[in-house]
């Protein structure tokens, strides 16, 4: 059954081509993007592949004009995708980094999805919300864990909505991709080197660098996209299925052996 679909975060990595898939199979998706250089790009795709029911818009979530806007849509599904991720050692990134990185992952899809909460409770219409969360949002990597928080944080505000508005014929799932590489990864490996400094700070650029380095270059942190957006193109729509996906198997079986091993490790 065809959906309409408000996709966040579509103007590259994950939520571009999923947004194309998506289209090509018979729903009609409006994807937004977080600045306006993206916009023509991604229509002339869709043309380019004849997808006159994939629309684009400009959403930035930090901008109240877009966010409103937005809200006039007519959907079935809000795919709440867009995210930023601050790397570095949690006990010395700046804490105004850590607001920002909180802002535009948590309260930002947050009140969005609030507002088409009411609006679908108000019309008796049963619709569906997605996050994207991350693997990170079961566990914490070293360097990571800023990031990691706010995919906490999602997964605990979706566990709870998918509790309280299971009665209003509204879907909640989470969308956990292992570390895949569609670039956003290296780009947040590099956003601690902007503000580190030896002369300030306890870590050594070196040393972090070499750790990220590792992290990345490991069989878990260099997948190939098109499996998590074959999974994502299939979960979006459906109207079935698991409340939490993690993607690849091999990284669930894996967060699972981490979360058992929460319980018994020492400090």
């Amino acid at each position: 059954m065809s959906k309409k679909i408000l996709i966040t975060g579509a103007g590259s990595g994950f939520g571009e081509a999923a947004a194309l898939g998506l289209a090509q199979n018979g729903h009609d998706v409006i994807a937004t993007v977080q600045i306006s250089p993206q916009v023509t790009p991604l229509r002339e795709k869709a043309k380019s592949l004849g997808l006159s029911n994939l629309r684009v818009e400009k959403l930035d979530l930090l901008d109240p004009y877009d966010v409103a806007h937005a809200q006039t849509f007519d959907i079935d599904v809000l795919w709440n995708n867009a995210g930023i991720g601050e790397a570095g050692p949690v006990f010395e990134t700046p804490l105004d980094l850590i607001r920002l990185n909180f802002e535009v992952n948590v309260f930002r899809p947050l009140g969005l999805t609030q507002a088409f909460v009411r609006q679908w409770i108000k019309q008796g219409k049963r619709a569906k919300i997605v996050f994207t969360s991350s693997m990170s949002g079961l566990f914490s990597p070293v360097n990571w864990g800023v990031y990691a928080a706010t995919k906490h944080a999602l997964e605990a505000i979706a566990e709870g909505l998918h509790q309280e508005l299971a009665g209003h014929n509204i879907k909640v799932q989470t969308i956990n991709p292992g570390a895949y590489f569609t670039g956003f990864n290296e780009t947040m490996a590099d956003t601690p080197f902007r503000w580190l400094d030896e002369e300030k700070n306890i870590t050594r650029r070196a040393d972090l660098r070499e750790q990220f380095d590792a992290a990345l270059s490991s069989p878990f942190g260099h997948m190939d996209a098109k499996e998590m957006v074959a999974r994502m193109i299939e979960i979006v729509p459906s109207d079935t299925g698991h409340f939490r996906n993690v993607v690849p198997a091999a990284v669930e079986e894996m967060l699972q052996a981490e979360q058992l091993t929460a319980w018994i490790r020492q400090i």
